[in-house]
């Protein structure tokens, strides 16, 4: 019993390198996992998006957290793993044209750390009016000579929260 307990706890403990190989180019810099991030979720209706290809870009531990505005302006929020994002999201980019691209982004980095603000834009179709516009607050890591995404935290632009002109630059 103490040997199956022992081995529970290591592999509940397992270091980041038991996660699934990712395409090496997909996590060679920050601007180069952001983007994959965004191809990921872009697809057109009646098809999926590569689910495998994005679980390689999480930590284990990773979470996706999104602030919702109500018409009051009272805000929410809503948290997944990258696991339960599939979960809850799956259907919704399955049946529904989806694609998603970053317009503008600031980024700061300390060490093995990014913090990336990615304003985003949201499609039903490319070449037409975006839907939606928001940031994306993306915490990176560094390690094991690639790239991970730790945290993806997002608000959508809405009426009483237009988004600051400082994040629609396109430099």
């Amino acid at each position: 019993m103490h040997r199956i307990s022992t081995f529970l706890l290591i592999l509940l403990y397992a270091p980041v390198s038991f996660a699934q190989e990712a395409n090496p180019e997909d996590v060679s810099s920050p601007d180069a996992i952001v983007q994959t991030l965004y191809d990921v979720i872009s697809t057109p209706a009646g098809e999926a998006p590569d689910w495998e290809r994005w679980r390689t870009l999480f930590i284990p531990e990773a979470r996706l957290i999104a602030i919702s505005s109500n018409d009051t302006g009272s805000n929410s929020y809503f948290t997944w793993t990258s696991e339960e994002y599939i979960e809850q999201t799956g259907d919704y980019f399955r049946e529904n044209p989806f694609f998603e691209v970053e317009v503008s982004q600031t980024s700061e980095r300390f060490g093995n750390l990014v913090h990336r603000f990615s304003t985003y834009e949201s499609y039903r179709a490319l070449g037409l009016e975006p839907f939606s516009r928001g940031i994306n607050s993306i915490q990176l890591l560094h390690m094991e000579d690639r790239w991970w995404i730790v945290t993806i935290f997002w608000q959508s632009e809405s009426e009483n929260i237009p988004l600051p002109e400082k994040y629609l630059s396109r430099e």
